[in-house]
């Protein structure tokens, strides 16, 4: 067991269980089996979320499992307390999710039922907004927003993508060029587009699938944004499947019998996402396989941004710079 484990488990009464370490991207994750129960012990990357923010992450998903959505379950420690922190490091424990991830990125979807799990991962979708909508949030909720400004204003939540070191030059003229169109469009729609919490990283390997139920697991950049958002991150790596129209309308199809919602603008937010993922690589490029990624995501937004550009009907506005 790593040295500072004992302690860190010691509030949950579980200092003397069986550990294992599952992922270490964000955050570090071990599972935990104590002779009795398996949960999920987050050691969360120093300086990445306030207390405020996790204690809000936690309050929401011990909402959705309270209200039936099969998610992890904060588990309290010996305080009460959902999330502790000692020696400046946040700790949060939660129920294990079984299952297995519905696919992994970059690697062909193999599910012998492919509609039938898009149509029920639509329909988790919108019950998770629906849920989210009639929650009253804690005093104090505090979460990131996926707003306008988050997407492509001059700090974008992700980073700057259109700073990415590998684009070249026609490459980064056209990622400008989706920003401004893409800030103009938002401001034409932004008032009129459905918005609340939104999971924001819905996608593969963050969908478990355990039989005939799914478990969304990883709500750590979960927090208020366009609900189309949440939608284009659950497809846009589906993009490539040879079904991919009929997983997109399967999926659409099942949200809106849940509950209704325009997708007019579903192809702008695909594009959005796809450029997310372009900033989001940078202070990664080091990391094993980093630069193969780093392709793979540049060829993918300009493809995108490319195409909603086509198809605006915005004119032409090169070289203006996002209001703020």
């Amino acid at each position: 067991m790593h040295e500072d484990l004992a302690d860190l488990l010691a509030p949950w009464g579980m200092e003397n269980a069986q550990v294992s370490l599952v992922a270490a991207r964000e955050n570090q994750v071990f599972k935990v089996y104590d002779g009795a129960r398996t949960t999920a012990l987050r050691l969360h990357r120093r300086g990445l979320r306030s207390s405020k923010e996790l204690q809000s992450e936690l309050a929401w998903m011990a909402e959705l499992s309270r209200v039936g959505i099969s998610v992890p379950s904060p588990v309290t420690s010996d305080n009460g307390k959902y999330l502790r922190e000692t020696n400046g490091q946040q700790v949060s424990m939660l129920s294990w999710m079984s299952g297995s991830p519905l696919g992994r990125t970059g690697k062909p979807l193999e599910h012998p039922d492919r509609k039938g799990i898009f149509r029920k991962l639509g329909r988790l979708m919108a019950r998770v907004h629906a849920l989210s909508d009639r929650w009253s949030l804690p005093a104090g909720f505090t979460r990131a927003t996926w707003g306008r400004k988050a997407l492509v204003g001059p700090d974008p939540l992700w980073g700057r993508f259109w700073e990415n070191p590998d684009l070249d030059n026609a490459e980064r003229e056209l990622l400008l060029q989706f920003r401004t169109r893409a800030d103009l469009a938002l401001k034409e729609l932004e008032t009129g587009l459905d918005t609340g919490l939104i999971h924001a990283d819905l996608v593969r390997e963050n969908v478990m699938v355990e039989g005939e139920t799914l478990h969304l697991i990883d709500f750590d950049d979960g927090g208020f944004g366009f609900r189309l958002f949440d939608i284009a991150t659950a497809l846009i790596k589906n993009r490539h499947e040879p079904d991919y129209p009929e997983l997109r309308e399967a999926m659409l199809r099942a949200y809106r019998e849940e509950r209704p919602i325009d997708t007019s603008a579903l192809d702008l937010f695909l594009a959005l996402r796809a450029v997310t993922y372009v900033g989001w690589i940078i202070p990664r490029l080091e990391e094993d396989g980093g630069l193969v990624r780093n392709k793979r995501m540049i060829s993918e937004a300009t493809t995108l941004a490319e195409a909603f550009l086509s198809t605006s009907r915005v004119s032409p506005l090169p070289n203006l710079e996002v209001s703020p």
